[in-house]
C-alpha cells in the first residue's frame, strides 16, 4: 500500500510540476524554455545527494562499443519527442484523467514485448 501511495504521490508532483505537459517537452526539444532542463537538473542533484547520504557507492559499469546505445536512444527519444511522455509519465497522465495514455502505454508494452521477440537477432 505504501508503494501505491508514493507512486500516487510521484505522480501528482509530476502532473503539478508540468514535467508531463507536451508543450513544457516540446519546449525542452526545441531549447525555447529552461523549465524541463531546471527539473532534470534538479532531480540530478537530489540524487546525487541522496547517494551521498546513503553511502552506497554505485558499482563501476563498463560500456560496451556498437550500435545498440545510439540505436536505443534514438528509439526512446523519438517515442519520447513524438508520444510527448515517457514511460513514468506515461502512467501520471493516466492517472491524471487523459485517457489516450491508455494508447501510449499499450504502445510501450507493445515495443517491450517486440523487443523481447526480437532481442536474440538484434546486435549486442
Amino acid at each position: 500500500m505504501r508503494y501505491l501511495l508514493l507512486g500516487a504521490g510521484f505522480g501528482i508532483v509530476l502532473v503539478k510540476s508540468e514535467v508531463v505537459s507536451w508543450f513544457r517537452i516540446r519546449e525542452m526539444f526545441l531549447f525555447e524554455s529552461f523549465h524541463m532542463y531546471g527539473v532534470i537538473a534538479t532531480a540530478v542533484a537530489v540524487a546525487a545527494i541522496s547517494m551521498h547520504l546513503l553511502k552506497r557507492p554505485l558499482p563501476r559499469k563498463t560500456l560496451g562499443k556498437g550500435t545498440r546505445y545510439w540505436m536505443g536512444g534514438t528509439v526512446f527519444g523519438l517515442g519520447w519527442g513524438l508520444s510527448g511522455a515517457c514511460p513514468g509519465p506515461m502512467f501520471a497522465l493516466l492517472g491524471a484523467g487523459y485517457a489516450t495514455a491508455a494508447v501510449l502505454i499499450l504502445s510501450a508494452l507493445l515495443g517491450a514485448w517486440t523487443y523481447a521477440a526480437l532481442r536474440p537477432k538484434l546486435p549486442h
